[in-house]
This record gives structure tokens, sequence and C-alpha cells, in this order.
């Protein structure tokens, strides 16, 4: 059963939490100056789209990587924009606003599934890459949609969870494994409760993905210019895994800032595997299917780029935690005094302009 207190626990977590930030931030800057401090790295390129859209800034040199980004941000940038005039503050207020969302969301969601949920909000803001949730980055955005619409088909709301992983594929490629798994979640849950009526509102959440392309074939000439584009911009070429894991490890074995980085995206490869095991030996296929399609397609880029974020979308893990952590709160109690120090050196890292992920 969900209780009202769980809303009120992720509340206070998500806007707890922001607070620090906000201090730790002035610590270093002036009031004036806070929005420029997270001005950093995708945060620039979502307001490049945001202000002058695809083509880049009229002037600049164009940037082929622009079209790996999907519009739902920028978009949203464009609408907060028309009320708050600093573009990198929009951003920030987007990610406070749908972050506090998707936390309710996330709380709701693991008290459904018999957790207790402030601890499947701690474990996320817990998580060393969560300074991307504050940032202006598309992650809170993408699951302001994404965790209603799973709580959405939990709770057998087919038409609402289709609407809302629509909206999660305006905001990220992750909505096509959200869409296939929501494919698979309803086959479990209507061959058991109910015939298959709902079945065509499955089809909602790949619209969004099919307009994206065809709006850049229009633009471009090619369907997956977002694909290429990831190619252009960073040269995430396709690799065999075990030829990603090579290129990441001598480039993790080497010195230098990059070197840091690249020993995060192996830890991260770690986790990503661990916890797929761990959704799949919980019989947890529906979720296996979106976290796997993730850990597939960032495992056969020609090296490792941002895997430890993308486990920031992992809501499933997070519940998992929260059950762990229900019957043994040790385990959360572990997890925290590991990972909140990484989190808090990676938000340094992150606010100092270095790459954080």
């Amino acid at each position: 059963m969900i209780t009202r207190s769980a809303a009120r626990d992720a509340l206070l977590l998500w806007f707890g939490s922001r607070a620090g930030l906000l201090v730790a931030t002035l610590l270093g800057a002036s009031l004036a100056g806070y929005a420029d401090k997270w001005r950093k790295w995708d945060t620039t390129l979502f307001v490049t789209i945001a202000e002058y859209g695809y083509d880049g800034e009229p002037g600049s040199p164009p940037d082929d990587g622009l079209p790996a980004f999907f519009p739902g941000l920028p978009m949203a940038l464009r609408l907060v924009h028309l009320v708050v005039p600093d573009w990198a503050a929009a951003g920030l207020l987007v990610s406070l606003v749908s972050g506090a969302v998707a936390m309710v969301a996330l709380a709701r969601l693991a008290e459904v599934e018999g957790a207790p949920g402030w601890m499947a909000v701690l474990g996320l803001l817990a998580f060393p890459m969560a300074v991307f949730l504050a940032a202006g980055y598309s992650e809170s955005l993408f699951l302001a949609f994404a965790i209603p619409a799973w709580l959405a088909a939990r709770q057998g709301r087919w038409p609402e969870a289709a609407l809302l992983a629509a909206g999660a594929s305006c905001v990220r490629i992750t909505g096509l494994f959200l869409a296939v798994a929501l494919v698979v979640e309803y086959v479990d849950y209507a061959v058991r409760r109910e015939p298959p009526r709902r079945a065509p509102w499955l089809a909602v959440p790949f619209l969004p993905l099919l307009a994206y392309s065809f709006y850049q074939y229009r633009r471009t000439g090619d369907w997956l210019a977002w694909k290429h584009a990831q190619e252009a911009g960073w040269g995430r070429d396709f690799a065999w895994p075990w030829e990603a894991w090579r290129t990441t490890w001598r480039s993790a074995m080497g010195s230098g800032e990059f070197a840091v980085a690249f020993r995060m995206e192996i830890a991260g490869a770690v986790v990503v595997v661990a916890a797929l095991v761990w959704l799949l030996a919980a019989r947890r296929w529906s979720e296996a299917v979106y976290a796997g399609g993730q850990a597939a397609a960032l495992m056969t880029s020609a090296y490792y780029l941002s895997i430890p974020r993308s486990l920031l979308l992992w809501f499933p893990l997070w519940v998992l935690l929260a059950r762990v952590s229900a019957r043994r709160p040790w385990v959360m109690a572990l997890y925290v005094l590991i990972s909140g120090p990484l989190m808090l050196v990676n938000t340094a890292r992150f606010l100092s302009g270095a790459w954080a992920g």
C-alpha cells in the first residue's frame, strides 16, 4: 500500500539534498554566479539546441553531434526560458522540478513493490553520479516520465503508462528500451489478468522516436542522424564488447585527467553487469530488458562513455536495493558510507569543469 508519507519523505530527501548542493556551490561562487557553476559539458549543448535549433549558433562552425540529443529537454528549456532569462538557470529549474516528480514516483513505485520508498530515493541520491540529476542534463526529466510510466504499468493503467513513456521517448533514446520493456511487462500482465485489448497503446511510446527520426531525415537526409551524431561527435562507433573493454582499459591505465574518468567507466561497467545479473536472478524480466538494452548499447561502443551515469536511469535497481535494505538495514548503511563520499567527489569534479561522466 502506498502511504502518504512516501511522497513527503521523497520530497524532503530531494529538496534537502538540493539545498546542500546550493550551499556547497555558493562556497565558491556568488549567488549571481551560481548558475554559471553548472554551465558545464552537455548543458551548453542542450542550451545551444534550445536557443538556436539543431543547426547551432549562427556564424559558428556546425556541430555534427547535436542531433544525438533528443528534443524533450531543449523544448522544456525554451518553455521555462519564457519566465527565466538565464538559460543555465532554466536548466537547473527544469531538473529541480522534474527531479521532485521522479523522486515521488520512485518512492511510490518502491512501496508498490513492498519496499520503503525513502530507501529507494536515498539510494539514487547517494549514487556517485547523482550530480547529473541536479545539473541541466536530461536524466531528471527522463525519470519524471519513465518512473510514473512504470508505476502506471504496474497498476494496470496502460493508456497512462503509454503516454508517459512517450514523454520519456521525447527526452532520450533510452525511451526505446523503456517502450520495449513495457511490451514485455504487458504480455506478462495480460496473460495473467486480462485480454490484450489495450495492446495498441503499446505503440504510442515508439511514435516520438519515429517522429524525431523523420524530423532529422527531413533536415539531413539521414534516418539515423541521432546515431551517426554519436559517432561524429564522440567517436562512438560499434565495437565488439571485448574490443570496447580493451580500449577503455588501455585508456584507464594511462595518466592524466581522462584516465580517472575511464577508471570510473570500468567500475561502472562492472556494476552494470552485476546489476543486470541481479535483475535476471530475481526474474525481473521486463526490467532486465530495459536495463539490458542500455547495457548492450553502451558496452558495444568503441570505448566506454557515461556508463556509470546510465545507472541513474535504472530505477528497478533502486527499488531492488530498497527491498534488500528493508530486510538488512546494514546494506543501505554500507552503501551510503561507500557511495556518498564518491558522490561528493564527483560533484566537486563536475563543478570544477572536470569530466565527471
